[in-house]
């Protein structure tokens, strides 16, 4: 009998620090995507230095990634967490899915910075590339850096060809950069802290899941600059 309380109880202390730990990572979760949600309410605060109404007006899915971090000391490395919603065929913004952009750059070189990086996917093409679960920019599919401000005209470069506008700000500065070579893919364990389960990467994206409280806040925020371009 007492082995069996004894097991019992281990039991328990199992479970709750499993729980514990489970709400512990779905608040890292949430803390970012208030961190996304600050990042493109900040960018879309100066309209002449933002991210152009045109772009955001055809934007088929954005991904934000708020201290996408680099450093380097002869061999580069770079890696960043964020979250990524797509418009859905109702004209709706999908519940988010957690990502992870890493990559990887050599040189000569020593130094490191925190930059919060916007990418977003202008064409049908680019949508199925985020349905994905994991994919290289510049390879798998077409980046290019992104035109800023209100009356900004980005190359033809783009409009024929980019399946993905990459944006990045770091002190204080808002511009296009160049991140080819870099590989996107879903977080799967912050997306299983979001949601409690395993879901895939295209229902979440596609609109086939609720959208969590957590990341209400950052939905709207996305929706809300959509809205505002398509109604000037």
């Amino acid at each position: 009998m007492k082995k069996i309380s004894v097991v019992l109880c281990g039991v328990a202390m199992l479970a709750g620090s499993l729980s514990a730990r489970a709400e512990g990572d779905k608040a890292k979760v949430a803390e970012r995507l208030n961190a996304a949600s600050l990042v493109l309410s900040q960018i879309m605060a100066t309209p002449d230095k933002a991210i152009p109404g045109g772009i955001l007006a055809g934007a088929s899915c954005v991904v934000v990634i708020p201290s996408y971090k680099k450093g380097a000391f002869v061999v580069g490395a770079q890696y960043g967490q964020g979250v990524a919603t797509c418009r859905t065929p109702g004209h709706k913004w999908s519940a988010p899915v957690c990502v992870q952009l890493a990559g990887g750059s050599f040189g000569f070189q020593i130094g490191g910075q925190a930059t919060d990086l916007v990418l977003i996917a202008m064409n049908q093409e680019g949508l199925q590339d985020m349905l994905k679960n994991k994919f290289k920019l510049g390879a798998d599919a077409a980046a290019a850096a992104g035109p800023v401000g209100r009356n900004a005209q980005a190359g033809t470069d783009w409009k024929l060809n980019a399946q993905f506008l990459s944006y990045s700000r770091s002190k204080g500065l808002f511009a296009g950069i160049n991140l080819d070579g870099t590989v996107l893919s879903q977080n799967q364990d912050d997306t299983r802290a979001l949601y409690g389960a395993d879901v895939p990467f295209a229902t979440i994206l596609g609109g086939q899941q609720p959208t969590p409280a957590e990341a209400r806040p950052f939905v709207r925020t996305v929706a809300k600059y959509f809205v505002e371009v398509r109604n000037k």
